[in-house]
């Protein structure tokens, strides 16, 4: 069975959205599938996409073909898994105000 990652259409007209899905490449766009592993909304800005790179990534070790499209979205998702780390260490670090020593030196 030849598998594949793409997208599945939802939404109504002019107002698309997809669902990441793991499905047969043999069946239709819209039809059966195996697993859905996220989302995707074209028409919203910035970070428009949220799936579980993980299952991505095991899906992709057994043999799926991701589509175009998705592998844009793979690594679109683990720069930013990447990069959120990274953020969330500089942010975590105090901020000092001053030395101890400066609080003695007014009194």
């Amino acid at each position: 069975m030849a598998v594949s990652i793409r997208l599945r259409r939802e939404g109504t007209k002019n107002r698309p959205y997809y669902r990441v899905v793991v499905a047969d490449s043999r069946s239709p766009r819209d039809g059966k599938f195996i697993e859905i592993i996220g989302t995707y909304d074209p028409k919203q800005t910035g970070q428009n996409s949220s799936f579980n790179v993980e299952r991505a990534e095991y899906w992709i070790s057994k043999g799926a073909q991701p589509s175009d499209t998705v592998r844009s979205l793979i690594k679109k998702q683990k720069k930013m898994v990447a990069e959120e780390p990274a953020s969330e260490a500089e942010s975590s670090e105090p901020v000092e105000s001053g030395s101890p020593l400066s609080g003695a030196a007014e009194t």
